[in-house]
């Protein structure tokens, strides 16, 4: 018997007990650098608007509990992710609509794309939801939405479930017979408008690699949760940032302006609403046709936490992580 088929044989009789040899597969599951599933991806706003709107017409807020249209990563099809780490998706809210009442494990924070009128409530305080803003819903705090306007409300849901539910810790539940819950403990922001947001931009110097960013952080200067952060980040017209790589998974979602980014070897063309993926260690970078800000949101705080988040400002323009 050759040393191979010895091993295959050997290999077959451990199996029925549930073990297998780890040189067969320690390249794979120890890498020398990140490998991720999911790939560089654009979704673009006017092309998921009808789509979304026609939702609408199929189904209601309370019959959905959540109307949303989730953005799934083809590297990941059917696992209802962006990312390895992060889910992404698209909620509308008709007006005279209100959705429910719940909570669960997984943090939330909301990027307004279009409409005013709506609303957030966090454990019973509410703030307005206007284009621009960043709203949060914190781990295992009870939120509702609600449309007083005339027009659909529309946003970008991006929440920490895959990591959640790699812990398999997901917990979720309604207050008893929809009861609005006392009004929340302050402490920590969950609203962050874009107008000062905005302006704050103007005083940033500009990185060769990032352009003017700021980061939403919490009064201590914390990212604005554990596991999610979110930052917004201006390009002057004309300007290209210098390639950067990072372990972090981020979503970009154009707010003001029009540009390209390179991902890895893909360029995407992007314009206001459009967003677009950078998966782990791919590197990127950006050039501004005009001037434009984009938001951003990604794992950092949790990679952070856990001693893994690590980054790169000299990789190559062209490749992705292998």
């Amino acid at each position: 018997m050759t040393a191979i088929a010895e091993r295959r044989e050997f290999y077959q009789r451990i199996s029925g007990l549930h073990t297998a040899p780890l040189w067969e597969v320690l390249s794979e599951i120890v890498g020398a650098v990140p490998n991720p599933k999911a790939i560089p991806g654009l979704w673009r706003y006017e092309d998921l608007r009808p789509f979304l709107l026609e939702s609408g017409g199929l189904i209601t807020a309370k019959e959905a509990e959540r109307r949303v249209l989730m953005l799934e990563n083809p590297g990941y099809s059917g696992s209802s992710r962006i990312s390895q780490s992060v889910y992404a998706g698209l909620q509308l809210v008709l007006p005279g609509e209100t959705t429910d009442s719940h909570r669960h494990v997984a943090c939330a924070l909301r990027f307004i794309l279009e409409g005013d009128g709506a609303y957030t409530a966090v454990d019973g305080e509410r703030v307005v939801m206007r284009p621009g803003d960043l709203i949060l819903t914190p781990s295992w705090t009870f939120h509702d939405h609600g449309n007083v306007g005339s027009a659909p409300v529309v946003w970008l849901d991006g929440l920490d479930i895959p990591i959640v539910n790699f812990f398999d810790a997901s917990f979720a539940e309604h207050p008893p017979d929809e009861v609005v819950p006392p009004a929340r403990a302050h402490g920590s922001l969950f609203s962050f408008p874009y107008a000062p947001a905005r302006e704050a931009l103007a005083s940033e110097a500009l990185h060769p690699h990032h352009g003017a960013k700021r980061e939403y952080t919490q009064p201590d200067g914390a990212s604005v949760s554990r596991t999610l952060g979110a930052w917004l980040q201006r390009l002057p017209a004309g300007f290209r940032t210098a390639p950067y790589r990072s372990t972090e998974s981020v979503v970009f979602c154009a707010v003001e302006g029009r540009g390209v980014s390179r991902i890895g070897d893909q360029e995407f063309y992007w314009s206001p609403r459009d967003i677009f993926v950078a998966p782990s260690w791919y590197p990127v970078s950006h050039r501004a046709e005009e001037e434009s800000v984009l938001f951003g949101f990604s794992d950092r705080p949790a990679q952070k936490a856990l001693g893994l988040w690590r980054e790169d400002f000299t990789p190559a323009a062209t490749h992705g992580p292998r």
